[in-house]
């Protein structure tokens, strides 16, 4: 496959699918545009994996949920090994780990291996799961055989693996492959790189295996003045992770805030645009019964604003070491600061007020994902609202 001189990551994307498809390489789910492509052949490149000592080493693995890497689940699951997939584009968390029924048949693993199978057969991988990944197995677009490595465009798998350093799931050595057709294997030029982007040790193709030596080191971590204040809204876990590396002194200055800085924009301008994304509403579920005498009430803002309907979110699964000052520090972290706090620690929970529904949703959708003290919180509306008089009254007991 010729590319053109000074092709960018976008032409060299661009030129793969439409080869893919154009010479009936491309295989289902298709048009493989704008996907990690399946193509005629994938089983027998990912089959090819059992020949590595990395794979035969390794005991736990990370593999993508992407169809043509369906081969090397399904082997990881065969050999008996911990499989971990990231979860669809990281909502939820980060990984999810397959847990095969107990004398699982060969039918049954080949479900597991699939997407349906993922979803059926999985359960979430917590941040302090304490995950050790002994192999990553990523699917790519385009790759050099230097090693460089171009994926779909949406950093998915950069940002998995820049995760996975910050929470101490890999180390510097641990070898990453992927899985692609012969077509596939072209020529990158090494300034299309950045410092977020991973490279491979292993490509995997259906007719030969390419050890890349390379020497480029892989991301050292989260990079946050590449991460956005949207991106920060579509993946929940990276607030905690940002949150965890603020606790211990690092730059966490997202890309965002660069600029902004440079606008000289207020913190409250700063406060606004990083939720005005996240507004979708969430369900009212989990019961509120506020106004309890175990209710410690705490009005962070010196006075109830707006008129209406005060909204009340529900914040569960608070582990027992967690004080209320650590989940202060968390609200204000992600400007998600109420009206007032009603803190019951005594059952693993809090009751968080807003001046309104919007506020409200706006502050789960900002929380969403949160982990404090082991556990991920569970945040939601709260079910029983009140109307503005009740809640000045239950803040007085």
């Amino acid at each position: 496959l010729c590319l053109p001189p000074g092709a960018s990551k976008g032409d060299i994307r661009e030129k793969v699918w439409d080869y893919l498809e154009a010479s009936g390489l491309a295989e289902f789910p298709r048009p493989v545009h704008h996907r990690i492509p399946n193509f005629k052949g994938s089983h027998q490149a990912c089959c090819s994996i059992k020949e590595l000592d990395a794979f035969n080493r390794a005991s736990e693995i990370k593999v993508d949920p992407d169809k043509p890497l369906e081969g090397v689940r399904l082997a990881a699951l065969q050999a008996r090994k911990t499989l971990l997939v990231p979860t669809p584009r990281l909502r939820t968390g980060l990984f999810n780990k397959i847990v095969p029924p107990p004398g699982a048949s060969k039918e049954i693993l080949r479900i597991c291996a699939t997407s349906q199978g993922i979803k059926e057969y999985s359960v979430p991988v917590g941040l302090d799961g304490k995950a050790r990944v002994d192999l990553v197995v990523v699917g790519s677009v385009a790759v050099s055989e230097k090693g460089w490595r171009i994926g779909k465009g949406e950093g998915y798998a950069d940002m998995e693996y820049a995760m996975m350093v910050s929470m101490g799931a890999v180390q510097a050595d641990t070898p990453v492959i992927t899985i692609v057709h012969d077509c596939q294997v072209v020529d990158i030029a090494e300034e299309l790189l950045g410092d977020h982007d991973l490279t491979v040790d292993y490509i995997l193709t259906p007719t030969r295996t390419i050890k890349t030596n390379c020497k480029r080191p892989k991301p050292q971590g989260i990079i946050w003045n590449k991460v956005s204040y949207e991106m920060l809204g579509k993946i929940p876990i990276l607030k905690t992770l940002r949150y965890r590396e603020k606790q211990a002194g690092k730059d966490v200055t997202l890309q965002d805030e660069h600029s902004d800085l440079a606008n000289a924009d207020t913190p409250a301008a700063l406060n606004k645009k990083a939720m005005a994304e996240n507004t979708r509403p969430q369900a009212a579920v989990g019961s509120a019964q506020i106004g309890q005498h175990d209710v410690e009430s705490d009005s962070l803002s010196p006075r109830l604003e707006g008129s209406g309907m005060i909204t009340t979110v529900y914040v569960g699964n608070i582990p027992p070491s967690v004080r209320v000052s650590e989940l202060k520090c968390a609200l204000r972290e992600f400007h998600a600061t109420p009206l007032r706090l009603n803190w019951q620690g005594a059952q693993h929970r809090a009751f968080l007020d807003y001046k309104d529904k919007a506020t409200a949703e706006r502050a789960v959708s900002s929380l969403k994902g949160l982990s404090l003290g082991g556990n991920t919180l569970r945040v939601e509306l709260a079910k029983n609202q009140r109307n503005k008089g009740q809640v000045e009254i239950n803040s007085q007991k």
